[in-house]
């Protein structure tokens, strides 16, 4: 018994007898809207970026207060790795005594956060007590000392500021590398 065969013969049409190309409109249509969903999340992440999500803008910019109103401190809470940045602290007049100011930051300002300089530079500094305890002298408000940061890490910091006699207040960033 013999097997009988059949040439192959393509289920798609030849125009002018040009090689047949067939599609698959159904697959055609979800490779569209797998398309559109991508240029949806393209179109998100650049948003994102320009608001600051990933550092550097409105959603990254962030201000805490110390009840007292002993201090404000204006800082990113969105930071990038190895990138400067400025923290700034306002200080009310609650926080000066005798002619100084006596400021006190946790440790990780400069483990975590890089601390590069201080403006103005305090007329002391010493460390104790988990941080350092900075004194700058002033006469009147408004006085503000200036922190220039690059982390040194990417992660997450918890840095934590006080006026001697005043509330602590936590600062919380965030380091994207």
């Amino acid at each position: 018994m013999a097997i009988k065969t059949q040439p192959v013969t393509d289920s798609v049409p030849k125009i002018n007898d040009e090689v047949a190309v067939g599609e698959d409109l159904q697959f055609q249509r979800r490779w569209w809207a797998f398309e559109r969903w991508i240029w949806m999340l393209f179109a998100l992440l650049v948003l994102l970026d320009l608001l600051g999500a990933f550092g550097r803008g409105p959603l990254a910019k962030k201000h805490a207060e110390a009840a007292d109103g002993s201090m404000k401190v204006d800082y990113e809470r969105i930071e990038r790795f190895s990138t400067p940045s400025i923290l700034t602290v306002s200080f009310g007049k609650q926080a000066i005594r005798d002619g100084k100011i006596q400021l006190w930051v946790s440790e990780s300002l400069v483990k975590k956060l890089g601390n590069q300089r201080i403006v103005p530079q305090p007329a002391a500094s010493s460390i104790g007590n988990n941080g350092i305890l900075y004194t700058f002298p002033a006469s009147d408000v408004p006085a503000t000392a200036e922190f220039a940061l690059s982390p040194a890490s990417p992660g997450s910091a918890e840095l934590q500021m006080q006026v001697p006699g005043s509330s602590v207040i936590t600062l919380k960033v965030f380091i994207v590398p």
